[in-house]
């Protein structure tokens, strides 16, 4: 049999920017309705539902890179543990990030939660001129802007400051300026920082045991929901990562925004949290830092392809 006969057929050029859009919308819904999930966990606390977390998605990640048959570089990012420090950052950034939340989910604070992730790609933005050295350009500068602005007009005319937003924004956007200096794909990545979270959350569940402060096994309910937590990490991650690999960096920007506006309606039609005037002044002032943000990215692609 020819090689060409037996050649498994390949999607048309024009059927691949279809499903990247399918899935990247996937993916981006997955991620905006995790507040669905997590309050469903009634009764079990963030930094539980943190450790199962961790537990169940390097289980899964495991079985997961074994049928892809994809230890090969895990198994060389091992090989040097002296420069696993970043990725071991990136673990720690990134529970942060999960445990934190989760609790904005169990103490109804998801429209923080949203701002914060409204936030990400402008702190990317500033980290990237305040680490890398990169250039702002002038409607980023504005953007940026419009952020620290927002946040300001919270803290004066609400008298706090929005810690949460501020909090998984930085975490996320510090994560991900980390992400990029490690050679890792994204389902390796995650895997090895999992995998390097384990001993913590091995501890943390033995000392819960011991306290009889355990849910696990409590319930089938709760314990189903535990090991589910692992299983929902991953999948829109796979299914992010196929998005990546057929859509180009400008239309997963603007997919991007699905994920923090879902979370924004669910805060208000299902949680029913408040939303006051002031609040809503700085959401505005979000999305225009993020109109202006995502026009001069765009900008600056047609003048590179130019």
């Amino acid at each position: 049999m020819s090689t060409r006969t037996s050649a498994a057929p390949t999607a048309s050029p024009e059927s691949r920017p279809a499903q990247g859009v399918a899935f990247g919308l996937t993916a981006y819904v997955m991620w905006g309705c995790f507040p669905l999930f997590f309050a469903l966990f009634e009764g079990v606390p963030a930094f539980e539902i943190l450790i199962h977390r961790i537990l169940w998605s390097c289980l899964f990640l495991a079985g997961l890179v074994t049928l892809l048959g994809r230890w090969a570089p895990i198994r060389e990012a091992l090989a040097h543990p002296r420069e696993l420090g970043r990725v071991l950052g990136c673990a720690l950034l990134i529970a942060f990030n999960w445990g934190l939340y989760i609790y904005s989910v169990e103490t109804r604070q998801v429209l923080q939660a949203s701002l914060g992730y409204f936030m990400t790609p402008l702190v990317n933005v500033a980290l990237g001129m305040l680490v890398l050295r990169e250039t702002m350009h002038r409607l980023q500068a504005v953007a940026v802007g419009l952020a620290a602005a927002a946040i300001l007009i919270q803290l004066v005319m609400l008298g706090q400051l929005p810690w949460i937003s501020l909090a998984l924004a930085f975490s996320f956007g510090t994560y991900g300026l980390l992400r990029k200096q490690v050679p890792l794909d994204g389902l390796s990545g995650l895997f090895v920082e999992t995998l390097l979270l384990l001993p913590l959350g091995l501890l943390a569940l033995g000392w819960l045991v011991q306290v009889d402060l355990s849910h696990f096994l409590g319930d089938s309910r709760t314990t189903l929901l535990l090991i589910a937590s692992g299983v929902i990490t991953a999948l829109p991650l796979l299914a992010f990562a196929g998005a990546a690999r057929r859509l180009r960096l400008a239309t997963l920007g603007f997919l991007m925004y699905i994920n923090p506006s879902i979370q924004f309606l669910i805060a208000l039609a299902v949680f029913g949290e408040p939303l006051s005037a002031v609040e809503l002044g700085t959401f505005a002032l979000i999305w225009t830092g993020l109109a202006l943000y995502s026009w001069s990215a765009w900008q600056g692609r047609v003048r590179a392809a130019a």
